[in-house]
């Protein structure tokens, strides 16, 4: 295969920097990222959601290169056709149920009505959405917000997918299932760049990870290890629901956490954790036996944050 030819199945940033007036996004990133699930790790203000918003055309560089499968970021009318975003904060246009939001967006890509209907049911039915198509966003709770963006993002079939935070208040059930997506979609041949501070989570997501801090690519490579050495590692989560008493008792029972914290208004729980996989498997159980309702679960930021620096220990210091 000529190098050509190579350049249009991949993404590449070539010395590429990003300034916001005095303040840095990203300064001399150069990657070159293959098909596959990759994952853009790093606390908030790392550069993960700039480096995104370069390879999407939604910001230009102050210097450098970046293709994205070939095509520069700022010729939309053709970046557009294969790439799909799905953003970390919501912006739905107001009245729209589920189905229109998708709907309008296609007919955007200039599918004819017909064809944007049955694209928007086909995204809606993949991401278990079809029951809910007919009600407001506005009426959405926060993961199913999430969803219908993932729908959005993929409706048109497109062969680049970046997703900021993507897993952000899902359930556990929805988590699992949009991570399963993710590698399927992964394993198609696609791009999938998926931001994420949840860093036990990144081994089961990713066939590569990119880590990065204050506006530096610090690592990158494939994710093996990972998880042993966030093992090592207490995190803290925190987990929204209904009965958090009776989660923290199930939790110390099976010594599922190390310390747990129930918040000021009696519907959270801030746990620690040195088996991050073994708590979620632990959840799902507590949540089928008991009938648990969960409205999100998340890390919480500074311990996610400590984590972080113990993983790029060395690295960072010589940035």
């Amino acid at each position: 295969m000529s190098q050509a030819a190579i350049a249009e199945t991949q993404i590449t940033f070539s010395d590429v920097s990003r300034f916001y007036g005095e303040v840095l996004g990203i300064n001399r990133v150069s990657l070159t990222i293959p098909p596959g699930v990759t994952s853009l790790v790093g606390p908030n203000g790392s550069g993960k959601t700039t480096l995104m918003n370069l390879m999407t055309g939604l910001i230009r560089p102050t210097q450098g290169e970046i293709r994205v499968l070939g095509v520069p970021p700022d010729h939309p009318e053709k970046l557009c056709r294969f790439v799909g975003y799905c953003a970390q904060f919501d912006a739905f246009p107001k009245g729209l149920t589920g189905y229109q939001f998708i709907y309008s967006y296609l007919l955007l890509h200039g599918f004819t009505a017909a064809e944007s209907a049955e694209r928007a049911t086909a995204a809606l039915q993949r991401i278990n959405m079809l029951g809910a198509a007919g009600r407001q966003v506005a009426a959405y709770s926060k993961g199913m917000r999430q969803r219908v963006k993932l729908a959005q993002a993929i409706a048109h079939d497109p062969q680049v997918l970046v997703l900021d935070e993507p897993l952000n208040g899902l359930d556990p059930m929805a988590r699992a299932e949009t991570i399963a997506l993710f590698r399927e979609w992964g394993e198609k041949g696609r791009h999938v760049i998926v931001s994420s501070h949840i860093l036990h989570e990144v081994d089961r997501i990713s066939d590569q990870v990119i880590l990065l801090s204050q506006g530096y690519v610090v690592a990158e490579g494939e994710i093996q290890g990972v998880r042993n050495e966030v093992k090592e590692q207490p995190m803290q989560i925190l987990v929204r629901c209904d009965r958090p008493e009776m989660l923290a008792a199930r939790l110390f029972q099976q010594r599922g956490a190390v310390e747990a914290k129930i918040s000021a208004d009696g519907k959270g729980l801030l746990l620690r954790t040195r088996d991050a996989d073994g708590f979620y498997l632990m959840l799902n159980r507590i949540v089928m036996e008991h009938g648990l309702e969960v409205e999100s679960v998340a890390p919480a930021d500074d311990d996610v944050n400590s984590v972080y620096q113990y993983l790029i220990g060395a690295e960072g210091a010589t940035v």
